[in-house]
Formats: structure tokens, C-alpha cells, sequence
């Protein structure tokens, strides 16, 4: 019995339907772009088979495991990791057992779609995940995982990767990645700079992981030239492993473009610890105009991440670090926090700025205006909690008429669960070529002009904005 239906996501009036159909015919097969993403390079270095389906499906994705946390289960009953290196859930068939026992929690959810698509076009699985199917399931894919067909390079080529971005933090030596180009292997698996331990004077540890920037660039980050030339330092060698972009995921959009002087005296009260809360955010303001300047040196995408509220549960965060589901989007300003950045660098032909949001409302009223004006701007694709069907239809009903299509980034799935990169990315072009088709069923679209649109939102428009 399939798992998904052929024509998910289509528009259900007949002659829309198979409009539609037919475009996402002429991209279904094109090979996938993931320029921002979250999945480990070891896994492409060692190439070592997963260890067992509960580590592949659920103890990495947060999208799963916050589900479950909001109807009763534990992040121990998970199998998640503590900081403190804590008890936890360590039979992975048991960890299953909990997921399959709740599955139907995820009806109607983008990760319902995502998971099905890959237990049967990944796994061949026939049956829905249940309590009653829970063994027969696991026993299957941990069966394909067995197989040098489910190795993580095999199964980068079956899913027509062309190119995949990691995130990496400026403290990273990049060993996997390094691994990766000495292997000989043909996969393009590149990484992205993630400054934020290093331009986030709230980010723990921040003095101490500023002098290991140091150490690793061998400048006096003591100083605000030293410390800005160690950027410019530890960018070339992100270059020098594949890097096209760097990302900065901030509470807010923030921006500034202070003095030199004023800067300088910003940082060392970052570096003491001294800022309040305000001064934290006009320093990662700062850096962002900083790394926009860097970006017009090295060619360095910027992607600007702001708007999650991260951490929200103290709890959870004291037992189990960043990351772990309790990231909560907020209102965000657009227009007033970018216009420094803007003033300093928003002309420039050949800067790339990408902006994300997790907030809706900003996109007709702020970002698609914004886009459709200044030179080196794009939007990004919707983002966590909005990668879905509805964020992508809302996101193209809201910003095509403003900012048109070709003022955003394309695609990217965003995600630490690598088998879901072929369901995320079949999700956005389906998405995609429904809402083409609709514009072409009510006069808005050549019909021919369609088929090249969906060409670019799948492919062209994702590599142009990155560099690849």
C-alpha cells in the first residue's frame, strides 16, 4: 500500500491539477541544491553505515522529538543526550517503540509527510508505522541499513545531491571536511561559517571562545583589528573547504554601523562581560555590517537567521543544550534593523545578503518591499517551523507581486535529518507548481513561462544566490 499519495499537494480542480502535475514532471527528476543544512560531514567522511533507524529518524531530529516532549514523553524516553552525561534511553528499539506508539500524533504535519516519503521511497516500506507495526518496521530498515546501498555516499548519490552545505562553527578545524576532499569521493558536501560562539557576546563562554579564535588565527583578538582580521583569516579557510556562505542565526535583525572607535570600545565590554542586554544586540548588529563588508571582500553569501527566540525552556536547556526543540519564533522588525547594513552596503551589485524569517506577518508588509528594492538582497525560502506546504503557498502568495520570484534564494531544506532532504525538497517543488499553475489557470502566467519558473525555483535560483 503506498504511503503517499502521487498527486499530494496538487490543486484539486482537474485542469489545475494536471497543470500542475505536468510541471512538476519537468523538475521531479532535477538534482537537488542544499545550500544551507545541518547534517553531520562524518557521516560523508567515515561513510560508516547509520547505527539503527531510532538514530537516523529520531534522536537528531527535533522536529520529532518536540512533538512527543508536548504530549508527555521525556527527552530521556528519546534517547537524547544530556549535558551532564546523565541516564538516558539506550535501546534504540525501544526508543522506536515510543515513536511508532505516537506516530499518529503527526497526522496532518509536514513531518508526517516527510517521514512517509522516506520509509517508502528510501526504505520501501509498505506499511504505515504503528504500535502494531513498530518491529516489523524497524527490523526492515535496520535490514537496509546493513546494505553498502545505505551507506551515507550511496545514499547522497541516489538522491541526485549535486551539492550539500553543512554549518560549522568558527571554532571548527573542519577535520570531516578535509576527510572528505582526501577521499577521493565525488560528493560535493561543502560547509558554511557560523560565527555566532564568536560575535555573540551572550553566547557562553564568549571571552574564552574569542581567545581560541585567536589561537587558531594566530591574531591578538584582543583587539578589535585582530579580531576582525581573524574573521577575514578563518573565513579564507572555511573558502579553502568548500564554504560559499556564512550564516548568523540572531535573536533579532538587528544591524549597526557604528565608528571604528565606538566598535572597538563595544568589544572590549563584550569582552569583559559588561554588556547589558541592549549592547550585546548593537554588537551582533555590528558584526552582521562587519561580516556584509567581509562578504563583499571573499564573496561570501550572508544568510541572516533571526527571529528565534532560542532556548525558551531554562530546563530543558540545563540538561540538554541548544538545540533541542525549545526554539520559539517572536515578532520581528525588518526595515528598521536592517537600514544600517543597508546605508553602509545595500547597493552593492555584488553582495549577497539572504534573509530568513520566522515571522509571517513580515513578509508582504517589510521583506518582500525590502527584496524588491535593494540590489543585493534575496529572500529565503520558509524556514522551520513554515517549511511546509501552507509556509510555502502563504510565503509565494505573499511576496510574488512585491519582490517577484527572482529576488529569492530557490530552495533549502534546513535540516539534520538526512533522509528527509528528498522529501523536504519534493514538498517544495510540488508546493511550487501548484501555486504556478494557479497563476496560470487564472491568466497571471504564460503557461510557458511557468515551466521556466519552476526550472529556477528548483535549481538556478538556489545556485545563483550561493555561489555554486
Amino acid at each position: 500500500m503506498p504511503l503517499t499519495d502521487p498527486d499530494r499537494l496538487f490543486p484539486v480542480e482537474p485542469a489545475l491539477r494536471g497543470l500542475a502535475r505536468e510541471l512538476y514532471d519537468g523538475v521531479a527528476g532535477l538534482p537537488i541544491i542544499s545550500p544551507h543544512g545541518h547534517c553531520d560531514p562524518r557521516w560523508f567522511a567515515e561513510n560508516a553505515r547509520f547505527p539503527n533507524p531510532a538514530e537516523l529518524f529520531v534522536v537528531p531530529d527535533h522536529y520529532v522529538f518536540r512533538m512527543l516532549v508536548s504530549q508527555g514523553l521525556t527527552l530521556e524516553e528519546l534517547g537524547v543526550p544530556r549535558v551532564d552525561g546523565g541516564p538516558v534511553e539506550t535501546d534504540p528499539r525501544a526508543i522506536w517503540r515510543r515513536f511508532a506508539a505516537h506516530y499518529h500524533l503527526f497526522r496532518g504535519t509536514p513531518s508526517a509527510m516527510w517521514l512517509d516519503h522516506s520509509f517508502e521511497h528510501v526504505f520501501g516500506l509498505d506499511q504505515i508505522l504503528s504500535a502494531q507495526t513498530a518491529d516489523a518496521c524497524y527490523d526492515h530498515i535496520d535490514a537496509c541499513l546493513a546494505q553498502p546501498d545505505f551507506t551515507p555516499r550511496a545514499l547522497f548519490e541516489r538522491f541526485n545531491i549535486e551539492v550539500l552545505a553543512t554549518t560549522e562553527g568558527a571554532l571548527d578545524d573542519l577535520k570531516w571536511h578535509r576527510m572528505i576532499r582526501e577521499s577521493g569521493w565525488t560528493g560535493r558536501v561543502v560547509t558554511t561559517y557560523r560565527p555566532d560562539a564568536v560575535v555573540d557576546p551572550e553566547f557562553e563562554g564568549f571571552a574564552a571562545n574569542v581567545e581560541a579564535f585567536g589561537a587558531l588565527s594566530g591574531e591578538d583578538t584582543a583587539t578589535w583589528e585582530g579580531y576582525l582580521t581573524a574573521h577575514r583569516i578563518r573565513r579564507l579557510f572555511f573558502k579553502q573547504h568548500g564554504a560559499t556562505a556564512s550564516d548568523h542565526g540572531h535573536a533579532t535583525a538587528r544591524t549597526e554601523n557604528l565608528s571604528q572607535a565606538d566598535a572597538a570600545a563595544l568589544f572590549q565590554k563584550a569582552l569583559k562581560g559588561a554588556c547589558t542586554p541592549d549592547e550585546a544586540d548593537a554588537f551582533r548588529g555590528q558584526m552582521l555590517t562587519e561580516m556584509a563588508r567581509m562578504s563583499l571582500e571573499d564573496g561570501l553569501t550572508l544568510q541572516i537567521h533571526p527571529g528565534s527566540r532560542r532556548n525558551h525552556s531554562a530546563d530543558v536547556f540545563a540538561r540538554f543544550g541548544r538545540d533541542k526543540g525549545f526554539d520559539i519564533p517572536g515578532r520581528t522588525d525588518y526595515v528598521s534593523a536592517l537600514k544600517p547594513l543597508l546605508d553602509a552596503v545595500g547597493m552593492e551589485r555584488e553582495l549577497r545578503v539572504v534573509l530568513f524569517t520566522l515571522d509571517e506577518t513580515a513578509y508582504g508588509r517589510e521583506l518582500a518591499p525590502l527584496a524588491g528594492a535593494y540590489p543585493c538582497l534575496r529572500l529565503g525560502p520558509p524556514w522551520w517551523f513554515f517549511d511546509s506546504y501552507e509556509g510555502i503557498r502563504k510565503f509565494r502568495e505573499a511576496t510574488t507581486e512585491t519582490c517577484g520570484f527572482y529576488n529569492t534564494a530557490g530552495f533549502n531544506d534546513d535540516t539534520r535529518a538526512f533522509c528527509s532532504i528528498p522529501a523536504r525538497h519534493d514538498v517544495a517543488r510540488r508546493s511550487d507548481c501548484a501555486y504556478l499553475a494557479q497563476l496560470v489557470g487564472t491568466g497571471r502566467l504564460r503557461e510557458a513561462d511557468a515551466h521556466a519558473v519552476a526550472y529556477d525555483l528548483t535549481y538556478s535560483l538556489a545556485k545563483e544566490a550561493y555561489g555554486l
